[in-house]
């Protein structure tokens, strides 16, 4: 087990005989982030390579932010193959950070740069348009209120370049009694809404998007073979496309819209 002494006592960071290392709260706990240190092109854990799907909606962006950092490996892996492509990372907890930094292999760079902050505040406060907003701050049975509003959302949206996209990842598991009231509230806040299963999982990866034209799975799948071509990606995205691709109805039979009057 790694600690450090200057790292929260419910940051918990393991590793595996193969060097494998898993970033936990509290030992036992469910795991945030596993990565293999100093090689972020290895995305270990199947929501986070499904959440480059965005990259075939966005396949050049401009400005990257991601929305919690855990142990990196969704921010480090846009590094590798987006060079030169400015990405914000927000954290809210500082032990985490440091415990990123120390045993995970993240690094800040004059691209990559890490924020210690509320992932909202940082979000309504003056800065720049991002082309692709990754929000990877939900838990499975742990969803701050105030990042799944329809008001957070309204604030996204306006952060987000006119072609840019907002990647998700939520779980549809009994863990997660607000699963359906996110999919509506996702749906009401973006002109389109994009689902994506991760297969064997109840990871559920969320694109929306401001603008109107329609993206349709065969469209996507070229665009990610493209992608696959230009960036060398380490694996195959069109596949995860071709077989998690779900429609979302324009009618949602089940949940509500989330609000911040709900949230307080």
């Amino acid at each position: 087990m790694l600690r450090s002494n200057a790292v929260s006592h419910r940051v918990v960071v393991t590793e595996n005989p193969e060097g494998l290392r898993t970033l936990r709260f509290e030992e036992g706990d469910a795991r945030q982030s596993v990565v293999w240190p100093g090689e972020p092109l290895r995305l270990e854990v199947p929501y986070t390579r499904v959440s480059m799907v965005g990259l075939a909606f966005v396949p050049r962006p401009e400005r990257i932010l991601a929305v919690g950092l855990g142990g990196g490996a969704i921010p480090m892996f846009l590094r590798a193959v987006l060079p030169g492509v400015p990405i914000d990372v927000v954290e809210l907890e500082p032990d985490v950070v440091e415990a990123a930094k120390l045993y995970c292999g993240v690094e800040e760079d004059d691209t990559l740069r890490i924020h210690v902050a509320d992932g909202r505040e940082f979000i309504e406060a003056p800065g720049p348009t991002y082309s692709l907003v990754f929000l990877d701050a939900y838990g499975d049975s742990s969803i701050p209120a105030h990042l799944a509003t329809r008001e957070f959302f309204g604030a996204v949206r306006a952060r987000l370049t006119p072609d840019g996209a907002v990647v998700g990842n939520i779980w549809e598991s009994v863990s997660n009694p607000l699963f359906h009231s996110m999919l509506r509230t996702w749906q009401v806040s973006f002109r389109q809404l994009h689902r994506f299963d991760v297969e064997d999982t109840t990871n559920r990866i969320l694109v929306g998007l401001a603008r109107a034209d329609t993206c349709s799975r065969a469209s996507l799948m070229q665009s990610a073979r493209e992608v696959q071509r230009e960036r060398n990606l380490p694996f195959e995205l069109w596949p995860l496309i071709a077989r998690g691709y779900q429609a979302v109805p324009r009618l949602l039979k089940h949940g509500h819209v989330l609000t911040d009057a709900e949230s307080r």
